[in-house]
């Protein structure tokens, strides 16, 4: 254990990966991708360990665990050092209370592998988790941000997904830019190549006060504007737990719908600003369109539907979004 106080190409079509048969491939050509997990805890000691334990459990390891205690008041901090003190496979980092984004912060500047996944301390993974992302990583270098779906536990009992099967969704950043479309899940489904998660938690300080609690829209909505190749890839092996307590579960009301909304948007406009991006984006719709090889009938309809936002005639408008549709139609699985 160390211990650190506060201080385009076209793109291939869409294929099924097998764990097994991925592992067996990479040992025989290509070395395996690095993970680094990173774990952020604030208060909560009773679920703690059972976080760490089920990323050290993992049956493809982990090259870096880090825990990031954010300030607890509730003897976690204690706790972890007296569980993975000695313990080499972990880094502890620890200081005063900054938040969820400054967390994240401070976890992934720690991190020295390919890709970081993230889970909240509250929440775990199935032993098998690493392994599914990781065939997907290895037989897929054009991919940037992978997300899961996840299994519901304590005070509810039901699964979160984007679809009913992995998704390749090409580029997703006019999409995000013109209806703040959500492409992501929950911290602890979340994984990325360093380099973008570094990229989308690269903000101004004053960012920090905004996103004490759901900065997973910033890892979401950053690596969306700012260019990452997203797939959504169900594993099963995600579990979220319901206690009450959770920080956006838990305060979900018309007012914090609004000011979640207001917030998202300005903090999708700042990552276009970074870029450049600017509304006349939407003429590029058909484009990022074509990047998704067998798009769901949901978001053939939301391309259909941005296609008809541009700034042109009726008739280029049903034309084009007839396009979208005719092509969403055959590819649909």
């Amino acid at each position: 254990m160390s211990e650190v106080t506060q201080a385009q190409p076209p793109l291939p079509r869409e294929t099924a990966v097998d764990p097994a048969t991925a592992h067996a491939d990479r040992e025989a050509n290509t070395p395996a991708t690095t993970f680094a997990v990173v774990i952020t805890s604030y208060n909560y000691r009773d679920f703690v360990l059972e976080a760490v334990e089920s990323a050290l459990a993992q049956s493809r390891k982990a090259a870096q665990v880090i825990v990031v205690d954010d300030g607890s008041t509730d003897g976690s901090d204690m706790l972890l050092r007296e569980r993975y003190g000695a313990d080499e496979r972990v880094t502890l980092l620890s200081g005063v209370n900054g938040g969820q984004l400054s967390a994240f912060q401070r976890g992934v500047n720690m991190a020295r592998a390919e890709v970081i996944c993230f889970l909240d301390s509250d929440d775990c993974w199935e032993p098998g988790y690493l392994a599914h992302i990781g065939a997907l990583y290895d037989a897929r270098a054009d991919i940037d941000f992978v997300f899961s779906d996840m299994q519901l536990f304590g005070q509810q009992d039901r699964v979160m997904k984007f679809h009913d099967r992995a998704v390749d969704l090409g580029y997703t950043a006019i999409s995000t830019y013109v209806l703040t479309q959500w492409y992501g899940a929950p911290t602890s489904a979340l994984s990325m190549r360093t380099a973008w998660a570094r990229q989308a938690l690269d903000l101004p300080e004053s960012f920090q006060r905004t996103w004490r609690l759901s900065a997973d829209n910033c890892l979401v909505f950053g690596c969306s504007v700012l260019g990452a190749h997203k797939y959504y890839l169900p594993t099963g092996c995600v579990r979220y737990r319901i206690h009450g307590k959770n920080g956006w579960w838990s305060n979900q009301s018309p007012r914090i719908e609004y000011i979640n909304k207001m917030t998202s948007s300005a903090l999708i406009r700042h990552y276009a600003a970074r870029i450049g991006m600017g509304p006349e984006c939407i003429e590029f719709t058909k484009l990022e369109f074509m990047t998704k090889p067998r798009p769901p009938w949901s978001e053939t309809r939301r391309y259909a539907r941005l296609v008809m936002m541009r700034r042109v005639s009726p008739w280029r408008k049903w034309e084009r979004a007839l396009n979208i549709l005719r092509r969403g139609w055959r590819s649909r699985g």
